[in-house]
């Protein structure tokens, strides 16, 4: 179709017809691990990406490919790269564009597990991450230099929930031939981070995307907007020829085939060195989860709304740390980058700290105690004791993990019953 789509509509049908040889309107599971080449000169041209297409499934896969297509176009993007894990993400769009000695700027409002990736394992390959505070976009500008290669960011940042200045840091980015990287995992469909400037998103699609707690995966998008061309001092693993891939050089490569290079190097390279493929069955199930996918953040942004509104009136909470009810610069900040809704996820501190947060839950009855969001059930973590445990009591601070906060993700349930149990555990907790 050459007229635009909703994103309700591209959800069921972007990169996806049918079945050329059986008329199949379901996305197969193409679970193998090879493919055949048609003949020898097929063979050559798919290796010397002189045509693109199926090799090797730890490089791509027709089920994967759709996904792929699929979150592409719900994205605004131009092309996209499915991956084991939303942590194989993480690593491999730094990794794409850095090596050791290089430096990336990271916002200190990270989900614990990317911190400690940054701050310890990439750390120990040579790479830098440098954490600034987001509040002040400045401080991007200020923590870098000639060897900074990307900037990198959560949307709605799990679990401090205080929305991302992405226009403000894409634009001091740019000029400098510095990508934002925007992790979008809270916030798929009422954020899109390239209407916004960033370069590149990913998710872990373990999540929202997913919905229904059965497969782990994660995924990177490309805007195809961001100029490599033009900064090749700044971003040598896109100019210089790569020796592992007959002297290709990606930005322009790239730019022959739509504007690609940045997905391409993370699909023909890293994926091809790390290996940390997606499987086909996964991909399916994403596939099934992205379908209703639009539906479903609606449901969780509104149940989420009601929860944070209830909270706001219990005496034994002392903040309820939610999109929707932030104010001045954090709600022009909002109201700039979310639309249709504040998210699924939003946290509260109890008076009585550690302990309270751990009482409650132990406490809880319907919720789950799982170390997960975005699932269709309603799911509750107190991260001091758990996500975040790990962290040092400053890097907990710099978070926003309070020995008290307790993180909730809110499902699809009747949110009356939702509201009962956060009540019963409250009252228990006490």
């Amino acid at each position: 179709m050459t007229r635009p789509l909703h994103p309700e509509t591209l959800a069921l049908h972007a990169g996806w017809r049918a079945d050329p040889s059986t008329g199949s309107v379901a996305v197969p599971i193409h679970q193998t691990t090879s493919y055949q080449f048609h003949d020898a000169g097929h063979a050559r041209r798919l290796f010397a990406l002189e045509e693109l297409g199926n090799i090797y499934t730890r490089i791509m896969n027709p089920t994967v490919d759709v996904l792929e297509r699929r979150l592409a176009a719900l994205e605004g993007g131009v092309a996209a790269l499915a991956v084991a894990s939303g942590q194989a993400a993480s690593a491999m769009a730094v990794q794409n564009l850095a090596r050791a000695g290089d430096n990336i700027v990271a916002s200190t409002d990270l989900y614990g597990g990317t911190w400690n990736l940054f701050a310890n394992t990439l750390k120990d390959q040579g790479l830098e991450v440098r954490f600034v505070d987001p509040e002040d976009p400045q401080a991007f500008a200020r923590a870098t230099d000639e060897r900074t290669r990307a900037y990198y960011a959560e949307t709605l940042p799990n679990p401090k929930l205080r929305v991302f200045p992405i226009r403000e840091v894409a634009e001091i980015g740019r000029p400098l031939g510095i990508p934002l990287i925007m992790d979008n995992t809270a916030a798929p469909l009422i954020a899109r981070p390239f209407d916004h400037g960033a370069a590149i998103t990913l998710y872990s699609t373990t999540k929202y995307i997913g919905g229904h707690g059965t497969s782990i995966g994660g995924i990177l998008i490309d805007s195809g907007t961001f100029d490599w061309q033009a900064h090749a001092a700044r971003q040598p693993l896109m100019h210089l020829p790569d020796p592992s891939y007959h002297g290709a050089v990606w930005s322009d490569v790239g730019a022959a085939m739509g504007g690609i290079g940045y997905i391409l190097r993370a699909r023909v390279v890293m994926l091809r060195d790390l290996g940390a493929a997606m499987s086909p069955m996964n991909a399916f199930q994403f596939i099934q989860g992205v379908e209703t996918l639009p539906l479903r953040m609606a449901r969780h942004c509104e149940n989420a709304a009601a929860v944070a509104a209830w909270l706001g009136g219990r005496a034994d909470v002392t903040r309820v740390i939610y999109p929707g009810v932030q104010t001045g610069e954090e709600q022009r900040r909002r109201d700039a980058v979310l639309i249709g809704g504040h998210g699924g996820l939003l946290g509260f501190e109890l008076a009585g700290g550690r302990a309270a947060g751990e009482r409650f839950i132990d406490a809880l009855e319907l919720l789950y105690h799982v170390a997960n969001i975005g699932d269709a059930r309603s799911l509750a973590i107190h991260p001091a004791s758990t996500t975040h445990s790990q962290l040092t009591a400053e890097e907990r601070a710099q978070a926003g993990v309070t020995d008290g906060y307790v993180r909730l993700s809110i499902g699809l349930e009747h949110i009356d019953d939702i509201i009962a149990d956060i009540e019963q555990a409250l009252d228990r907790a006490g």
